[in-house]
């Protein structure tokens, strides 16, 4: 009788934890989405200082659009900044990753004070990094000019056990993200690549900074990306946020945030970044609006569908920018550089870089080291085709964690002098240029949304491949090479054969993650 009544508690236990769960996990569904008329950029005009500024070059150049490639930090920061407070008109932005930190907040600050201007802002962000910051962005869409969409939200807006039990019941929605970068101002102006926003992606972090790569750009590839930014704004994987936390759309909080967010720039004026901002060349040619610019008629805006995860189609049908860029690399005659920080290639990506070198080409290829990997899954997936790439004639790089500074404590001007790869880059034969937020790895191209930039022009490939030298230069990089089948690392005064400065446990995580059938979500 005893041993009957512990079954049935059990199973009476198990009853109300099942219930429990249910009520939950029903919580977790998405409202409704929000029915209204689809909006559009606001066309360009010639009455705004970006118009007068611009409108002249343009018209000495029909058809040609003006690039200038964005390798510093510290420019990139006072473009994206000084370029904000110059709109009049309209400030579309759309990020993966936007940190409350220093830069984080200095440029929120603009869209609150461009909205008080009479500026329309459109802030669009993906939910997995936004969704920390629930209230605070909830803020900035009570303005009556700012309005704020979240890409593929999560239902619970707030914990960590919502979001894990939202990730466990809807794991193939919440795996699909929003990747792509960009800052359009007015319809004339605009800066897409690799750079999320936050200290490290600006060089004003004091522990770890990025190799990051943009470009900013003006003419009718402004344009095109403000179209593509159009069509996510208006797609059906995109939530008003006051849809999602009506509660914290309030004109109290939006005045508690400039508040702080005001009083926050008075104090930052007196922080080593902002200070030495003003003896900064790139700063004082973006606050005179004399950005070198090269001009082509031959560039694409490369961009995928908002609903790319959703497609049953091969990858190249799947992925634009894979398309893309698949096919500029296949019409290269003499030498394809490749950068990636996440480079899992896969079997068919293998296939074709080896497949260039013995059609005579020449491949040379840089991403992290397992010591600099910030995630180490993903090295995983990519030392399973390390040899099949060398065997196959293809000449790999991998980045140290660390490059030297100018401070003697390790900490430079604008930052620490660790450093770790996050440039999204390719060049072809010395004439082609690829920038983007797309990594070579099946992520990329099968469950993250990204965007990328080709150029036709032998100044911006130079410059980028300037840029390959350094980083693949001995001081920065390990050379990966094969003797006698097994793998060797070099900086020329060093050698290695095992993953230099990466601990047990990271190459542990490596492997168990190259054993793991995880590759596809790497």
């Amino acid at each position: 009788m005893g041993w009957k009544m512990k079954v049935t508690l059990t199973g009476v236990g198990t009853l109300v934890l099942a219930a429990l769960l249910f009520v939950l996990l029903g919580c977790s569904n998405l409202p409704p989405r929000p029915e209204g008329p689809a909006t559009a950029v606001l066309p360009a005009a010639g009455d705004t200082r970006l118009d007068r500024v611009v409108g002249p070059a343009l018209e000495a150049r029909p058809g040609q659009s003006g690039f200038h490639l964005v390798a510093d930090g510290v420019e990139a920061f006072a473009l994206r900044g000084l370029s904000g407070r110059a709109a009049e008109r309209s400030l579309d932005v759309q990020y993966y990753i936007w940190h409350d930190d220093l830069t984080g907040r200095l440029l929120a600050l603009e869209l609150i004070e461009a909205a008080d201007r009479g500026v329309r802002v459109r802030v669009l962000l993906d939910d997995m990094d936004a969704r920390a910051k629930n209230f605070a962005i909830a803020a900035l869409a009570a303005h009556p000019n700012i309005s704020v969409r979240l890409f593929n939200p999560f239902a619970s807006r707030q914990g960590l056990f919502g979001k894990a039990m939202e990730g466990l019941t809807s794991f193939s929605r919440i795996n699909h993200r929003m990747h792509n970068k960009s800052w359009i101002v007015d319809n004339r102006f605009a800066i897409a690549g690799g750079r999320n926003i936050g200290d490290e992606y600006f060089s004003a972090s004091e522990h770890v900074n990025f190799n990051d790569l943009d470009l900013a750009f003006v003419g009718p590839a402004v344009e095109e990306l403000s179209a593509s930014f159009d069509r996510y704004w208006n797609s059906d994987q995109v939530w008003p946020i006051e849809s999602l936390s009506p509660e914290a759309v309030s004109t109290e909080a939006l005045d508690d945030l400039r508040r702080r967010a005001q009083a926050y720039a008075v104090e930052a004026r007196q922080t080593p970044y902002i200070r030495a901002m003003e003896g900064h060349d790139a700063v004082a040619a973006a606050k005179a609006m004399a950005l070198p610019m090269q001009w082509t008629t031959r560039w694409q805006v490369l961009s995928d569908a908002p609903d790319k995860a959703t497609h049953k189609a091969t990858a190249l049908e799947t992925s634009a920018v894979l398309h893309g860029l698949t096919r500029a690399v296949g019409e290269a005659r003499d030498d394809v550089v490749l950068i990636s920080p996440y480079f899992v290639p896969g079997d068919s990506g293998t296939a074709q870089l080896v497949g260039l070198v013995e059609q005579g080409r020449k491949v040379r290829i840089l991403t992290n080291s397992l010591a600099a990997n910030d995630v180490a899954a993903v090295h995983g997936g990519y030392s399973a085709y390390r040899k099949d790439l060398l065997e196959g004639g293809v000449a790999l790089w991998e980045l140290k964690p660390e490059r030297s500074g100018d401070g003697k404590d390790g900490i430079s001007m604008f930052g620490s002098s660790g450093a770790s790869l996050h440039s999204k880059a390719a060049v072809i034969d010395d004439e082609i240029a690829f920038v983007g937020s797309f990594n070579l790895d099946p992520r990329s191209v099968s469950l993250n949304c990204e965007q990328g930039i080709l150029v036709d022009d032998p100044v911006i490939a130079a410059q980028v491949a300037a840029l390959f030298q350094a980083m693949t230069a001995p001081a920065s990089a390990w050379e990966v090479t094969l003797e006698d089948g097994d793998l060797r690392w070099s900086d020329g005064s060093e050698r290695f054969d095992k993953e230099p400065d990466a601990s047990f446990g990271r190459r542990f995580q490596a492997r168990l993650a190259r054993w793991l059938p995880i590759e596809t979500l790497l």
